[in-house]
């Protein structure tokens, strides 16, 4: 980034040159819904395995109504995230569900 100042030339197809702005990327801030946590797992420890994923802003609990398939053990996490977030772990021995806006999907 620091030789080409930001920019760079891509070649089209056609042969035609043009100069585009190069930027650095991260994953950026996001709101990652956590199901099937159990209450009794100490935020501290939910704290220790979320570190290697990003910066952790903010920890809430969610209660949803009984209509919905996980009614408790719901966090929102709002972190400044450094790589992708999985949407399957284990945290404390609980097989945890995640999910964010925009999050890849792997298979």
């Amino acid at each position: 980034m620091q030789n080409t100042n930001g920019r760079a030339e891509y070649k089209h197809v056609s042969r035609e040159i043009s100069i585009v702005r190069l930027e650095v990327v991260s994953m950026g801030m996001r709101r990652i819904r956590i199901a099937d946590l159990p209450p009794e797992v100490p935020e501290k420890t939910l704290r220790m395995a979320l570190v290697p994923s990003g910066d952790i802003v903010s920890i809430h609990e969610e209660t949803w109504p009984t209509a919905y398939l996980y009614t408790n053990g719901i966090k929102f996490i709002t972190m400044k995230l450094n790589k992708q977030f999985p949407s399957h772990m284990n945290i404390a021995e609980n097989g945890i569900l995640a999910s964010y806006e925009d999050q890849p999907v792997t298979y």
